[in-house]
């Protein structure tokens, strides 16, 4: 079965971007230009590019045209998506490190964090998702055990926990702090960096209709990750 044309056209820029044909900040044909190599309607090229400068693998200057976009990942500060599909969405692989999957007693950060009692039982994991073999984030999440009682039976090398408390949870609120920080030994071997490397650390509270489902500690490496987003006012 014949795929898409605008999935076609972004594997052929996705494709020039990994073989090194086109190098960052270089100028990516026109929608007019992708339109006529492709036999295919000028909105299907601009889906193709729209799509691609939402994932963070180009950026659009009004004006100007539309370039390879930086090396460094990007995630949206605006909206919450699973980190193996935004992964994916660029063209690369996407892998998991499950280090930890575990029950602890709730001390007092996470407790008031998951509005539960001090010592209560909780749910503790730590993954390391990585892109292209690199990893590009260190998530360590405490879940309410009231609210997803089958936690700690799940694989999350099948699906990763964002993509799991959705289905069973799902989110109805978020509140989250982004700050930059020095990672510790422990967060350095597991983020493949060095002692001098900043991160950038995403603290994330998730709710439910219930109740408070997870907090979460985000830690990417500051030279593999950045953040961003598109804001539209009306006038």
């Amino acid at each position: 079965m014949a795929i898409p044309k605008f999935a076609e056209i972004k594997q052929y820029i996705i494709g020039c971007i990994e073989s090194g044909e086109w190098e960052e900040n270089a100028r990516v044909p026109s929608e007019n230009q992708l339109a006529e190599l492709f036999t295919c309607s000028r909105m299907t090229a601009r889906r193709a590019l729209t799509e691609l400068t939402d994932n963070g693998v180009l950026e659009r200057s009004q004006g100007l045209g539309t370039f390879v976009a930086g090396r460094k990942s990007q995630s949206s500060m605006l909206v919450i998506r699973n980190i193996a599909d935004e992964i994916k969405d660029r063209g690369h692989g996407y892998s998991v490190q499950q280090l930890l999957l575990q029950q602890v007693n709730a001390s007092a950060a996470i407790a008031i964090a998951l509005e539960v009692d001090l010592d209560s039982l909780i749910f503790h994991s730590i993954l390391v998702h990585c892109e292209q073999d690199l990893p590009l984030q260190v998530e360590e999440r405490y879940v309410n055990p009231v609210l997803v009682p089958d936690y700690l039976l799940q694989d999350f090398s099948l699906q990763t926990p964002h993509e799991y408390l959705s289905q069973v949870a799902p989110l109805t609120e978020a509140h989250h702090t982004i700050e930059a920080v020095i990672a510790n030994s422990e967060l350095q071997q597991r983020l493949a960096i060095p002692a001098t490397e900043p991160c950038l650390q995403i603290l994330r509270r998730t709710w439910s209709r219930q109740g408070v489902v997870s907090f979460a500690r985000l830690v990417h490496p500051g030279s593999r990750f950045k953040l961003g987003g598109h804001l539209t006012f009306s006038k």
